[in-house]
C-alpha cells in the first residue's frame, strides 16, 4: 500500500493507523500548492478530488477519505483493535465520532486556514469549535480515549486535528482533559513514529 500526504495535514491520521496497525506501506509527498507527488506525478491523476489522503492498494485501487481510509486500515487488523467489530453499536459509536470530527471539527478548524477569511468570519469558527471542544472536554473527562479505555481509529484523527492548534494560535487551556488527552496521545510510539516521519517533530 501506499499513502499520499501532506505533512501535518488530515493524512497524518491514516499514516499513525498504518503504524499502528503494523500494515506493510509506503509513504509519497504531495505539494498541494501544485498538486504534483514528491516523484513529479500529477496527484489529480492518481486521485481526481486533489486533496489527501489517498490510499492506493495493492490491486491498485486508490480509496480517499480519511474516516474510510481508517477504517479499512484498521479491519486489516483486527487484533490491534482500532476499531469494534462490525455490525456492534460500538461501531456505529465510532461511526458517530468520525463524523463528528470530520464535519464540526475537522471543518471548522479548516476555515481558519483561509487567508481570505474575515476577522468576523474567523471569530465566527473560533465559537463553534470552542463549543464543539466543550463536548470533546466531557467525553474525555470520563474516558481516556473517545470510546473509553482502548485507542482507536477516531483518536488518530482527533489528535491530528487538535494538532493544528497550534498552528492556529488556537489556545486549548479551556479544556484541561482535552490537553491531558493530546499529550497521551503524543506520547504513543506510532504516533510519534509517524510526527518523526512527517517532520513535525525530531527523532
Amino acid at each position: 500500500m501506499k499513502l499520499y500526504l501532506s505533512p501535518g495535514a488530515c493524512s497524518l491520521s491514516p499514516h499513525i493507523v498504518l503504524l499502528e496497525a503494523g500494515l506493510k506501506f509506503e509513504t509519497e509527498k504531495v505539494s498541494l500548492a501544485d498538486k504534483k507527488t514528491e516523484s513529479g506525478a500529477d496527484f489529480r491523476k492518481i486521485n481526481p478530488k486533489g486533496y489527501v489522503p489517498a490510499l492506493q492498494l495493492e490491486n491498485g485501487e486508490v480509496l480517499t477519505e480519511g474516516p474510510a481510509i481508517v477504517q479499512y486500515l484498521a479491519d486489516k487488523a483486527p487484533e490491534k483493535k482500532l476499531v469494534p467489530e462490525p455490525g456492534s453499536m460500538q461501531r456505529y459509536r465510532l461511526a458517530e465520532w468520525l463524523n463528528f470530527i470530520s464535519t464540526e471539527l475537522h471543518k471548522t478548524f479548516g476555515s481558519l486556514f483561509n487567508p481570505q477569511a474575515s476577522e468576523e468570519t474567523k471569530q465566527a469558527a473560533r465559537d463553534r469549535m470552542a463549543a464543539r471542544l466543550d463536548l470533546v472536554e466531557q467525553q474525555l473527562q470520563k474516558a481516556s480515549y473517545l470510546m473509553g479505555e482502548q485507542f482507536s481509529v477516531a483518536d488518530a484523527y482527533l489528535f491530528t486535528v487538535l494538532n493544528w492548534s497550534g498552528f492556529l494560535k488556537f489556545p486549548l487551556d479551556r479544556w484541561p482533559s482535552v490537553q491531558q488527552y493530546q499529550q497521551r496521545v503524543a506520547a504513543r510510539p506510532a504516533v510519534r513514529a509517524a510526527l518523526v516521519a512527517e517532520g513535525l517533530i525530531k527523532g
